[in-house]
């Protein structure tokens, strides 16, 4: 004894220090092997930050890299900021991911550390029957009446911003990189369905302004300190979500006096105006989750999902249809045969509906290039994936979206939209690996709008315009903004048909 403590007091400060650093590491390692067990995946890690710094650098590779470790065993571990994480490559072992979302298993969270950007109480958060409850209330919002209302809103907006794209490739004569532009129909869009007619033009710049630093914090380390990207993102979303609880209670106002319904909002507010004068008139309490602020919440979640998915989606589909003439040539057939821009209509509900070789584009854009290609859940308890393998309580489970979409399927790696048509019909066989709008309980409920919305710019973009891609090496790779896009932005030059 006496000869370990004079051994120990013989060392320098900085030796102790490095000594006690090295034992942290080696805890840590052994920490990390504890619960990696017999997962492929890296064999030394870096103390705390783990492989953050490859995650952050190069996101595409790290997650390709995952999935290389994974295609053995359709499962693969990592450790990324002092958190174990467990990747799916299985469309099965998704599944069972994304059924067990329960106080006692997973925990969706969107975003690895979203509850710190989006608050406690969003609705990707909540379980069991005050999640259903919740959700048959959000339904009226996605009726064929409501889609029928966002529908013409979208299309408007569409046009609009094609008009504008093509007038800026006709005056510089040069290629457009339509990231951005594609970007801001979308924000444009999704708050004029959203909130329409109660976020006026000064807010709207404001929101834009404040979504932008949200989605730039979304891509980096969670480093919730001022002047850090994080910390903007989340004070952006803060004063977001106060907008959109104004706009609420504008909408509550405006529907209780019986007005028609022009947005999202209304449709909601309309529907909840009848259940608080019901429980009024019965002398109850009003019902549960119709506070402003909460119902704002929900709306940014809404805002969220529709706003990045879409604009991966929508440059996707740019790209495909520049890469396979065949494919735009179909569509330019199929939509001019249902309308016609002279018409000086808009495109009806029913004429989407008969577009059946445009809606099968759309599909096979989604299975293709997955947007949302991660859903980041937490481990609540231990939980028994396999037979061999138990994930550990508070490990961030990665079920691959992206991945499933090349199982299965015939030729997974060719574009092909026949595959979604009434001859070969692979959206139904192969249905369990088409996991873009999720699965389970969580399951996207505006899939629907989100299909429409990419079915209608297909069809004005093909229709309108003649495009071309400038293609440079490695154009097309994926990068991540946080859903997947080609690297160069969608470089195009744009031109009347």
């Amino acid at each position: 004894m006496d000869y370990y403590y004079s051994l120990v007091s013989s060392l320098t400060p900085t030796q102790c220090i490095m000594s006690f650093l090295a034992l942290l590491l080696l805890i840590q390692q052994f920490t990390y092997w504890n619960k990696k067990r017999h997962l492929p995946g890296p064999a030394f890690v870096l103390p705390f930050l783990g492989n953050a710094i490859s995650l952050v650098c190069n996101p595409s590779k790290f997650w390709e890299d995952q999935a290389a470790f994974a295609r053995r065993v359709g499962i693969s571990a990592n450790y990324v900021i002092g958190k174990f994480i467990v990747f799916t490559r299985s469309s099965e072992l998704s599944h069972l991911i994304f059924s067990n979302v329960r106080p006692d298993a997973f925990l969706l969270v969107g975003h690895p550390f979203g509850k710190k950007l989006f608050g406690e109480h969003n609705l990707i958060y909540m379980f069991g029957q005050d999640h259903k409850d919740l959700r048959r209330r959000i339904a009226p919002n996605f009726t064929l009446r409501a889609l029928s209302t966002y529908l013409s809103l979208q299309q408007i907006i569409i046009l609009e911003h094609l008009k504008r794209w093509e007038k800026m490739c006709a005056s510089d004569k040069t290629p457009i990189s339509l990231r951005l532009l594609v970007r801001d129909m979308n924000l444009e869009t999704s708050q004029t369905v959203i909130v329409g007619p109660y976020l006026l033009q000064h807010a709207r710049d404001k929101f834009k302004s404040d979504y932008t630093l949200f989605n730039v914090g979304l891509m980096k380390l969670p480093i919730d300190l001022p002047g850090f990207a994080f910390r903007n993102a989340r004070l952006a979303v803060e004063r977001l979500v106060q907008t959109l609880a104004v706009c609420t209670r504008e909408s509550k106002i405006r529907m209780a006096e019986g007005g028609e319904p022009s947005c999202l909002i209304d449709f909601w507010m309309q529907e909840q105006a009848k259940e608080v004068a019901a429980a009024r008139a019965a002398g109850r309490p009003p019902p549960l989750h119709s506070e402003d602020h909460e119902i704002a919440g929900h709306l940014f979640d809404f805002l969220f999902a529709a706003q990045d998915a879409s604009t991966s989606s929508l440059l996707w589909s740019v790209t495909l249809l520049d890469s396979h003439p065949h494919v735009l040539s179909k569509v330019r057939e199929e939509v001019s045969r249902i309308w016609s821009p002279e018409s000086d209509k808009l495109i009806t509900a029913d004429q989407v509906r008969e577009m059946n070789y445009t809606q099968a584009v759309a599909r096979e854009v989604l299975r293709y290039r997955a947007p949302a290609t991660l859903v980041p859940h937490i481990a609540v308890q231990d939980f028994p994936l396999t037979e061999s393998y138990t994930i550990p309580k508070g490990t961030i489970v990665f079920p691959s979206v992206y991945e499933s979409s090349f199982q299965g399927f015939s030729e997974p790696d060719r574009f092909d939209p026949e595959r979604f048509s009434e001859e070969r019909q692979e959206g139904q066989v192969y249905k369990r690996n088409f996991l873009v709008f999720g699965a389970g309980a969580h399951q996207c409920v505006g899939q629907r709008y989100a299909l429409n919305h990419l079915v209608l710019f297909i069809a004005l973009f093909a229709t309108l315009l003649d495009f071309k891609r400038d293609r440079t090496d490695g154009c097309d790779d994926i990068t991540y903004s946080p859903t997947i896009t080609p690297k160069d932005g969608c470089k195009v030059f744009l031109s009347k048909q």
